[in-house]
């Protein structure tokens, strides 16, 4: 491994074995052969599992003059969650890319090896960031080496190495060199037996036992029974009480700062000479630091708990107020038996800074001691509730419920059960999506809306944007018909904002139809356009430019909205923004850029563990007409996103499909997917996708009546909005569905609408459709004129299978296809082609790097790689290079 670091790779190990089977010793003695190297180190500490980010404190510490290196995000983001600046929490992950680009940062100038020992003690913050960047090192020139008792699953699949027990054979001559005299063969057989090959047993045990004993005296030695931790024990009672007060100290405090335990030790009336004993029990080191953490584990559960509180109640009196609030209260809490208002508030000051921090685990724990030591029983349900909350933002859903059945039995206001109803449908959202979001959401708005107007107002847009996910999964009583019904009960805004204007418009479509709710949606689209910021209301924001048929809407939103989520690092919204992005650039007929969304999107879920379904991919497979992962891809988004209760994904999926076959010529097939799209007519708005479908395979397969409710629908639309978008689509669908000569001024009126649009699959479907009409028409020279427009588009798009149809019907018109040479891809790898298809839309290493998860020497690594292989020589000449598909 370090031959690879030094050499400019970077290298992941995962060290795992029970407690003393020596993975301190191996990262010792890699410490001491790194050299030229440079070497961080950490290790995981039970006492600070609650504090957020002190593993990140201790491993990027010694590397904080390299910060400024980073790009301004990732720098702000980690001087948060050091207390460097003040900021807005930091999302975990932005928090990971920061420590992957300092470590690389770091690793420029020489090779650089990080260590984490017992990493199961590590604060959640910490083990995720860490998680994440031991999962996205290429080439850095980093080693990270991560051990623990076991293989957690967050490490899962990464290259690991167990250290086993010792031999019989070598337990044998470990025990040799550790015993001073003679030692009689039974005893040693006994010793040996009961190590089970654990080196530390094989030390530790001996030390216990009398020369009496080992000389071979009657009886087992009493040192053997119970294993290393009641060896420990024993010795821990057998120490005079000064000592073990000292011990006592340090073990409640495990900072490593000498000069805490000393003036904690001062106010118990310790002295801190009384140390001596501890070390010739082999408990210390000569440094005065724990040989092993078995051994503070022993020397704190051997004390008695009144003992404990006293130990913690002297190391808070000694603690600063001021530069180490956080640990002074956890020190309180600990030391307090009863309940106590007064360290209560300060524990909820702590979760405050925690949170600030971006650590919601950390402000969980201090809001559930919080609570716990509450006298009264309504702060006791307050501290609980806003424990539940961090939870939930922490990812600790089954805390959450508990914390949230603890405020439940608490005397809640009615704007506090509110705010419970809200954490309950946020968690039913994250973990179900979608089956008992909205119902939540929709009781909350409704106890809301006496209390809190605004969040009232709030509540119902959530709801309506729960109802919409859920689709056809949705409970009856909160579909989406019902939620915009129960929403006119919302009180009204004295100054409406674009937030309160897009649930207004959106429930007035609704509850008293499409037309009635237009005015009010533009105006809160052009609200929502002339504001800079609030990524929460940006994707119902695009939601509503594709109901109202705002192309010119859809793409500035998206575009804002990609922006937003990236700057500030809300992985919660990137997946929707890239989804929405790569959607506008399908529809726009730029299928490269939707394919570097695509992979970012990807990248991020990869990183990150979460689960999205696949729509990213889903919609580049029906328009490149991909006939091999199509399929795949439609069943395995039905089947996920019914896992998942987002019945939004199957008329998404099923648009695909009937998309994928209406290019594929296959019309039967698509007029079955596209029935099912529109199945579900309490929304009509997510159909506008899936109408066009159901009218072209309706008529193809000679069933035009089929289309005849959904070309209403459309109508309706075209009629109310009138944006050259829904005229374009209209004009087209009703050109299919008209007999004679009637069609063909439809067809020319959709081309006229679609030009003016940036929708190019649209108006060369347009073109291809007109074609075909014509050749039917016997026009042969006005077909071939049209065919070859629609070829030449969808060729240039990569819409491969449109291609495919055009070129079909140009031929038999008379016409010829001069198909494209296709461009070589000279087997770039996925990750090369993703970083090619970035640099050649303009995008610098360090943005690139943001986007995928990875550094920014990876990058370069990888460009360099694509050059040599493509015979290029500069990002420049990539778009000329770059396969178009």
């Amino acid at each position: 491994m370090v031959k690879a670091v030094r050499g400019g790779a970077s290298r992941v190990l995962v060290l795992h074995g029970e407690a003393g089977v020596g993975k301190t010793a191996l990262l010792d003695h890699l410490a001491a052969v790194v050299s030229p190297g440079r070497v961080v180190r950490a290790a995981g500490v039970e006492s600070e599992m609650e504090l957020p980010y002190a593993g990140v404190h201790q491993l990027c510490g010694p590397l904080l003059d390299r910060l400024d290196r980073l790009p301004a995000p990732q720098r702000e983001a980690l001087g948060t969650t050091f207390g460097i600046n003040a900021g807005p929490p930091p999302e975990r992950f932005l928090v990971g890319l920061a420590v992957l680009s300092l470590l690389s940062a770091v690793a420029a100038e020489r090779p650089l090896v990080c260590l984490v020992d017992d990493l199961e003690w590590l604060d959640r913050e910490s083990a995720q960031v860490l998680a994440f960047v031991a999962r996205r090192l290429e080439v850095e020139s980093v080693g990270l080496v991560l051990a623990a008792r076991s293989v957690p699953p967050s490490l899962a699949g990464l290259p690991s190495l167990p250290v086993g027990a010792l031999a019989e054979e070598e337990a044998r001559a470990l025990l040799d060199e550790a015993l001073a005299g003679p030692i009689d063969t039974r005893v040693r057989d006994e010793i040996v037996a009961e190590a089970h090959g654990n080196p530390l047993a094989l030390l530790e045990l001996p030390r216990g036992i009398g020369p009496t004993d080992l000389a071979g005296g009657f009886g087992l030695p009493a040192a053997l029974t119970g294993g290393i931790e009641s060896q420990f024990q024993r010795r821990v009672d057998q120490l005079p009480a000064p000592t073990r007060r000292l011990l006592l100290l340090m073990a409640a405090d495990p900072s490593g700062d000498a000069d805490l335990v000393a003036r904690a030790a001062r106010r118990w009336d310790v002295d801190r000479s009384s140390s001596g004993p501890a070390a010739d029990a082999g408990l210390v080191d000569d440094g005065g630091r724990f040989r092993h953490p078995l051994a503070r584990s022993a020397v704190y559960l051997a004390a008695p708990a009144d003992e404990r509180r006293s130990a913690h109640a002297a190391l808070a009196a000694a603690t600063d107020a001021r530069t180490d609030p956080d640990r002074r209260a956890w020190h309180r809490a600990e030391a307090t038996a009863t309940e106590d208002e007064d360290v209560a508030v300060e524990l909820e000051r702590s979760a405050g800074r925690a949170q600030a921090r971006g650590g919601p685990a950390a402000a969980a724990a201090f809001l559930r001691r919080a609570a716990a030591l509450s006298p009264a029983p309504a702060k006791r349900g307050v501290r609980a509730l806003a424990a539940a909350r961090a939870e939930v933002r922490a990812g600790g859903f089954e805390a959450a419920r508990d914390l949230l059945a603890t405020a439940a039995s608490a005397p809640l206001t009615e704007q506090q059960q509110a705010q419970a109803d809200l954490t309950r449908a946020e968690l039913a959202f994250v973990t179900d999506r979608g089956h008992d979001a909205a119902p939540l959401l929709l009781q909350a708005a409704r106890r809301l809306e006496q209390v809190d107007g605004t969040l009232s107002r709030a509540t119902y847009l959530e709801a309506l944007s729960a109802a919409i996910f859920a689709g056809r999964f949705a409970a009856p009583s909160a579909d989406v018909r019902s939620v915009a019904h129960a929403a006119r009960g919302a009180p009204p805004a004295s100054a409406p904002s674009a937030a309160d204007l897009l649930l207004s418009g959106t429930v007035l479509a609704y509850d008293e139809g499409y037309a009635a709710g237009l005015p009010v949606l533009r105006s809160a689209l052009a609200g929502v356009r002339s504001l800079d910021g609030d990524v929460d209301l940006l994707w119902m924001a695009i939601t509503s430019t594709l109901r109202v048929w705002d192309d010119d809407g859809w793409d500035a939103l998206s575009d804002r909205y990609v922006r937003l989520a990236r700057e500030t690092g809300a992985l919660g919204h990137l997946p929707l923004a890239l989804t929405a992005r790569a959607y506008l650039h399908l529809f726009s007929g730029h299928l490269a850029a939707a394919a570097a969304l695509t992979d970012e999107l990807t990248a991020i879920t990869e990183a990150t563990g979460t689960s999205v379904a696949p729509y990213g991919a889903l919609g580049l497979a029906a328009f490149r007409g991909d006939a091999d992962a199509g399929p795949t891809l439609v069943e395995a988004t039905k089947a996920d996103v019914a896992r998942r209760g987002e019945g939004v994904g199957l008329t998404f999926a099923e648009w695909a499909y009937a998309l994928l076959h209406n290019s594929l010529g296959n019309y039967g097939e698509a007029l079955a997917a596209a029935e099912r799209a529109t199945a579900y007519p309490q929304d009509p708005g997510s159909l506008i996708w899936a109408a066009p479908e159901l009218v072209e395979s309706a008529v193809r397969t000679g069933r035009p009546e089929a289309a005849g409710p959904v070309f209403a629908l459309l109508s309706d639309m075209r009629n109310a909005c009138g944006t050259d978008w829904a005229l374009g689509i209209q004009s087209r669908s009703q050109a299919l569905l008209t007999d004679g000569d009637g069609a063909e001024p439809l067809y020319r009126s959709a081309l006229a609408h679609l030009g003016r649009t940036r929708m190019r699959v649209d108006l060369a479907r347009a073109h291809l459709l007109y074609g075909e009409w014509l050749r039917r028409r016997r026009r042969r020279t006005d077909a071939r004129a049209e065919l070859r427009t629609a070829y030449d588009l969808f060729t240039g798009i990569g819409a491969a299978a449109f291609a495919a149809r055009a070129g079909r019907e140009l031929s038999a018109a008379g016409g010829n296809t001069h198909p494209r040479a296709p461009a070589r891809d000279h087997n770039l790898t996925t990750q090369e082609a993703q970083i090619a298809r970035m640099a050649s839309e303009g995008l610098s290493n360090p943005e690139i790097a943001t986007r995928l998860f990875i550094s920014a020497r990876t990058v370069q690594y990888h460009l360099r790689k694509v050059f040599t292989k493509l015979g290029i020589t500069s990002r420049t000449q990539l778009p000329r290079v770059l396969p178009t598909r």
